[in-house]
């Protein structure tokens, strides 16, 4: 499996959450939780 930051760069890419999803054969959900922490935090690494 690929690192946050990849799905990040996908996103900014112009692509699609789902596309994402499927190209990296994890959950839209993981994706969408990824993309939203590190717009809100700047940050992708698990919070307290």
């Amino acid at each position: 499996m690929q690192t946050a930051s990849t799905n990040i760069c996908e996103r900014l890419c112009n692509k699609s959450i789902c596309e994402i999803s499927l190209l990296l054969n994890i959950p839209h959900s993981t994706v969408s939780s990824i993309i939203t922490n590190w717009k809100q935090l700047g940050t992708t690494a698990t919070q307290p």
